[in-house]
């Protein structure tokens, strides 16, 4: 299905492999329209990704951008929190309806309308002004280190949207204990789409 992170990867190449994985879920939704059961699989992945990517993004990629840019970091931080609580919003009005739907298609482009908006100011802006901020030779390594810490941050947070845990790393942290468990268990018994990699985190 998706291609796994190399060994040794940037944090922008982790982060923009997780973009792409997220539009392929979404035009396999909006692209079989006829076929219900592949909806509901590839809308659970989606949602799957989605949620883990965002907490994953708060925890550690927006506090890196605010220690390591600046006064310009803490702008594109706060940018960001602000997009992904509407994001959390959405995605959890999304994860609770069913592809019988109706409005099923039709919510999840206006989510992506957002979504896909925020990607590309994330991968245009954000992702480079980072990236420069960490080739100092002060800095050497910490991008590869944010990367992987990024993978192994989402095998542990919530993969359902919950926006009452809000963006903030130390409050949003101690909820996703409380959360991520009760997620990973209704995973189990969710449908997902054939030959992904485990929806359940736990077992990455």
């Amino acid at each position: 299905m998706r291609p796994r992170v190399a060994a040794i990867s940037t944090v922008t190449e982790v982060l923009t492999e997780d973009h792409r994985a997220l539009e392929t879920y979404y035009n396999e939704i909006v692209n079989n329209p006829d076929d219900i059961d592949h909806q509901t699989r590839y809308g659970n992945q989606f949602t799957w990704e989605l949620a883990r990517h965002s907490v994953a993004e708060e925890l550690l990629i927006y506090p890196a951008m605010e220690k390591y840019m600046g006064e310009e970091g803490k702008a594109h931080a706060e940018k960001d929190r602000k997009q992904h609580h509407k994001l959390k919003e959405l995605l959890k009005e999304f994860q609770n309806m069913s592809a019988t739907d109706t409005a099923y298609v039709p919510h999840l482009k206006e989510l992506w309308s957002f979504l896909g908006q925020h990607i590309k100011e994330e991968e245009k802006d954000d992702l480079p002004a980072l990236e420069r901020a960490l080739s100092s030779s002060d800095n050497k390594g910490v991008s590869e280190t944010l990367a992987k810490n990024f993978s192994r941050t989402k095998m542990l947070v919530p993969s359902r949207s919950h926006p009452s845990a809000g963006e903030n790393p130390l409050f949003e942290g101690a909820m996703g204990l409380l959360f991520a468990p009760i997620d990973h268990v209704a995973d189990i018994f969710r449908k997902f789409p054939d030959g992904v990699i485990s929806p359940n985190p736990s077992k990455k």
